[in-house]
């Protein structure tokens, strides 16, 4: 019961922040986010905690021989929240937008002749996605553009939470499938008919995901991106949306992962899968910030209970 009491309260309240996010101007409604952005990075545990073990992880990569300071990586986490901030305030903002400012200010840095080419294909195509600035302003983008996105999110509580989101994403061109059940048989479907299919992957909800390489330490990721494209042919790239410059969006579509059948698909899911691993790694380093991962995410976090 208390559970139930706790999640219709976080429902109710969101609705309302969103509501009046989306009437506020918009130079409030961020420069209220920087300030609970703020509060928040002040308290050194829990979240706080989490996310300099990330970015340890993310820096060290930049120069292995050295390790990264401690207080360097203690101002890139407060960054962290600070962006994360911002992509809640975008996120509740995003419903009441126009079509034409989220495409005048979304700027597809390289890439975008991927998409295109792949949706002319008719054979579909996977964009797999990190946790990186904000993938929502993205969709709506293409959605605008004719390509609008069919993705996977794991549900939340309560129920009438997330078919609110379901809904707020429906209305910006984006279809959300729940997690389970017939959500592969849902995204097999517009793979078939030749639609566009995004997977934010850089996290394994579900705990039977494949073993990768990942900022230098073993974990797991999901492995249905790249199943999906195994089995289906269609054409599968990994994507980012970064917030900025200033109050604009940089989209990034790598080149095309080779899915050609070498092996056993087993084999070929680890290798496809640690493709996209390693992609992921370039684009979360161009804006380590912007990685909003705060569950943890390698074996020892988990052991540690970080």
């Amino acid at each position: 019961m208390a559970v139930d009491l706790r999640g219709q309260v976080t429902y109710r309240l969101y609705r309302t922040l969103s509501t009046l996010i989306g009437i506020a101007p918009e130079w409030f409604a961020q420069a209220v986010g920087f300030v609970v952005g703020e509060v928040t990075a002040r308290r050194p545990s829990g979240p706080f905690a989490l996310r300099v073990r990330h970015l340890e992880r993310v820096l060290a990569s930049r120069s292995p021989v050295v390790a990264p300071d401690p207080a360097v990586v203690r101002r890139w986490a407060r960054r962290s929240f600070r962006a994360y901030a911002r992509y809640w305030v975008e996120g509740g903002r995003l419903p009441a937008v126009s079509t034409d400012e989220v495409v005048a200010r979304m700027l597809v840095e390289r890439g975008y002749e991927h998409l295109k080419v792949a949706m002319a294909s008719g054979e579909g195509m996977i964009l797999a996605l990190p946790h990186v600035g904000s993938w929502e302003w993205g969709g709506m983008f293409l959605a605008a553009e004719g390509f609008p996105m069919t993705s996977v999110a794991e549900r939340i509580e309560p129920p009438a939470f997330f078919d609110w989101l379901v809904a707020q994403r429906k209305a910006m061109g984006l279809t959300i499938v729940p997690l389970g059940g017939d959500s592969s048989g849902v995204v097999l479907r517009a793979l078939r008919q030749g639609g566009l299919v995004g997977l934010v992957c850089d996290r394994d909800i579900e705990g039977h995901g494949v073993p990768v390489e990942f900022f230098g330490e073993t974990t797991t990721l999901p492995a249905g991106a790249a199943t999906l494209a195994l089995r289906t042919g269609a054409t599968l790239c990994t994507a980012a949306v970064y917030s900025g410059p200033g109050r604009g969006h940089t989209g990034v579509i790598f080149p095309p992962i080779d899915t050609a059948r070498r092996g056993p698909l087993r084999q070929d899911v680890a290798r496809v899968t640690q493709e996209i691993a390693r992609q992921f790694e370039q684009m979360i380093l161009r804006s380590p910030e912007q990685w909003h991962l705060y569950q943890p995410n390698w074996p020892d976090d988990r052991r540690e209970g970080v």
